[in-house]
């Protein structure tokens, strides 16, 4: 839904190309379709096999190339990142890729997610000479690689990477070749494509489609990818490897029309709407979602229902993110300048309104009362996720426990603070069933820690704020 204001934010978007002479505009085209999972920096580096090329900037994509940039980025090879920042401030010097350069050659970095022992390597790299540019967990990774011991570069990326512990998908580029590594886990997506015989790499099967290239198949848990003039080389950095892709990935973060291990997000949310409706069908008039990631889900629960779908809620598109500021009396003034309910849809009408989340309840609480002041005469919520009440150390903005509502209040004091008639949340069940997952998969193949607090990898202690640490 609303990002900015509901305190739910992905942390960047990857996208990569090898064999193309027009590597920059595709990545550039590549990163617009990738913009709502950053829209605080973007960046593009290209190789033209001599030298590696930088240009990057903060906002949108747009307006980081708005002057004619990419005309200087010539290249076959590219790297490209749009970033929401978690691990290390909003600053320009931790906008991506980072570009390192030495004497024997040069490194660039895009990275998707968040390590979990990010603070720990550095004060151990401190402790041995490294220096620091950016306060970014991504520039871990350039010091373990440039002070492995080992001779060729695929090794010293390999072993690089198994000094890491979270949530990573690593795009890596040369002068000569790109590297593409996702974490043992699979916490994020990331997905290989080719455009004739160039190879694409995105974070979202959607970037495919924009430029026309087609889907091959997804980037495996601990696969290290070599793409070089030669070709495409598989190769692995982990054999220890448990699948746990983001359930939030499904729930809100990735475009409708973009596709995650074979499951179509437009198509997997739908499907959650029609399980809610099983778990909590209620007599209403009319079923409406909040833009836009809950649309879907509205959809499905209104079909499965036979209650009419309307547009209750319309999202005004031309209001951005300078606008919001992090002050709760901001962020609710902030729903009411990017949501308005249509008075004559709900006015009168018992209203579903179809959720993808509550973190704070603060946004749920504003569109209550909206379409209340709007003539509804009851207001049902239905949430297509399970509760969450327990913080994301994987690269997702979800607030620290304190301020996750779920994490101190029972569904019905919730009901009660946002002023709804009735609320449901989905449970982890009906969530694992309407994505398509198989219950005998260990984990069923899904990370569920912001909902039950069991993690898939291990929380070091300085990722957690002090009070948390006997929660976690």
């Amino acid at each position: 839904m609303l990002a900015d204001i509901k305190g739910l934010n992905e942390e960047c978007g990857v996208f990569g190309i090898w064999g193309h002479p027009d590597a920059a505009q595709l990545t550039y085209y590549g990163l617009h379709s990738l913009q709502h999972r950053g829209q605080e920096g973007a960046g593009i580096v290209v190789t033209d096999g001599e030298r590696l090329r930088i240009h990057k900037g903060s906002g949108l994509v747009n307006d980081v190339f708005s002057k004619g940039e990419l005309e200087g980025l010539i290249g076959h090879g590219a790297i490209g990142h749009v970033r929401y920042s978690t691990a290390g401030g909003n600053e320009l010097a931790n906008v991506q890729p980072l570009l390192f350069r030495s004497q024997t050659n040069s490194l660039a970095l895009a990275h998707n997610g968040n390590l979990v022992n990010a603070n720990a390597l550095k004060h151990q790299l401190e402790s041995q000479g490294s220096i620091f540019q950016t306060t970014s967990d991504t520039e871990v990774l350039a010091h373990l690689i440039k002070r492995s011991g080992y001779f060729t570069l695929k090794e010293k990326v390999q072993n690089a990477l198994t000094m890491l512990k979270g949530a990573y998908a690593f795009l890596v580029m040369t002068e000569n070749e790109m590297m593409v590594a996702l974490d043992p886990n699979g916490l994020r997506p990331l997905s290989l494509g080719m455009l004739g015989d160039a190879y694409v790499v995105a974070s979202e099967t959607c970037a495919f489609d924009v430029i026309g290239a087609t889907y091959v198949r997804d980037v495996q848990p601990g696969e290290l990818l070599i793409i070089n003039e030669d070709g495409l080389t598989v190769d692995r950095f982990s054999t220890s490897v448990q699948r746990s892709m983001c359930s939030m990935e499904y729930i809100y973060f990735s475009r409708p029309d973009s596709n995650i291990e074979g499951i179509n997000v437009h198509a997997a949310r739908k499907s959650l709407g029609k399980k809610m409706y099983e778990e909590a069908p209620v007599e209403a008039d009319v079923v409406t979602g909040v833009p836009d990631s809950s649309i879907s889900a509205a959809i499905g629960y209104a079909e499965a229902s036979g209650i009419p779908y309307e547009i209750g809620l319309i999202k005004n598109r031309y209001v951005g993110r300078t606008f919001i500021q992090p002050s709760q009396e901001l962020r609710e003034l902030g729903v009411k300048m990017k949501l308005s309910p249509v008075r004559g849809i709900v006015e009168g009408k018992r209203v579903v309104m179809v959720d993808d989340s509550i973190v704070r309840g603060t946004t749920s609480r504003r569109i209550v009362k909206m379409l209340r002041a709007a003539g509804a005469k009851e207001v049902h919520v239905r949430i297509t996720a399970p509760p969450i009440a327990h913080p994301c150390y994987y690269g997702i903005d979800t607030s620290e426990r304190a301020e996750l509502i779920a994490s101190k209040h029972s569904v019905d004091e919730i009901r009660e603070i946002i002023g709804a008639d009735s609320l449901s949340f989905i449970s982890v069940e009906g969530l694992m069933e309407g994505i398509g997952r198989s219950n005998s998969e260990p984990n069923c193949g899904q990370c569920l820690a912001c909902f039950t607090g069991r993690y898939p990898t291990e929380i070091y202690p300085d990722t957690v704020l002090p009070y948390e640490k006997e929660l976690v």
